[in-house]
């Protein structure tokens, strides 16, 4: 009796170098690297946005409102217990502030120049010259019968 073969499909060798070509193909392909630029400059918009709160916006409002440390000091006391709200509010402001900007930016540019892009595919291309040249025989053979009769 003679041992029964594997089939060629099931060699180990080559699944593992069909797995690595097509992790290569997906870690490499340019969505991919676009992806993770994004993440980070959208972590570093992030820490600016969160430093303009802290260090700009609510010390404005600590101006305006009582208190040393201003929206640091509002806390609430139940039980002897401190609940920060001040902090929390200050995450709602940077959380509002990036929320706009992210709007701004993707609903209204972006929205500007998917749309101009979309109009400039559906202009329709220039003619040929030979489309050139049967517009102008039609022309032609319209005169023609404009003289003729």
């Amino acid at each position: 009796m003679e041992p029964a073969q594997q089939p060629a499909s099931f060699d180990p060798r080559r699944k593992a170098f069909s797995l690595f070509g097509e992790f290569k193909t997906f870690a490499f392909k340019g969505n991919v690297i676009d992806l993770a630029t994004g993440v980070i400059i959208g972590a570093a918009f992030g820490k600016i946005i969160d430093s303009l709160v802290k260090h700009l916006i609510m010390p404005l409002v600590s101006v305006i409102t009582p208190g040393e440390r201003g929206y640091l000091d509002w806390k609430w006391v139940i039980n002897g217990k401190e609940i920060p709200y001040g902090l929390f509010l200050g995450e709602i402001v940077n959380f509002l502030i990036v929320a706009l900007v992210l709007f701004i930016f993707i609903v209204k540019f972006l929205g500007w120049v998917m749309k101009a892009k979309k109009e400039e595919a559906v202009a329709p291309p220039p003619p040929t010259r030979d489309q050139e040249l049967l517009t102008e025989i039609r022309d032609l053979l319209k005169q023609q019968q404009r003289i003729s009769v």
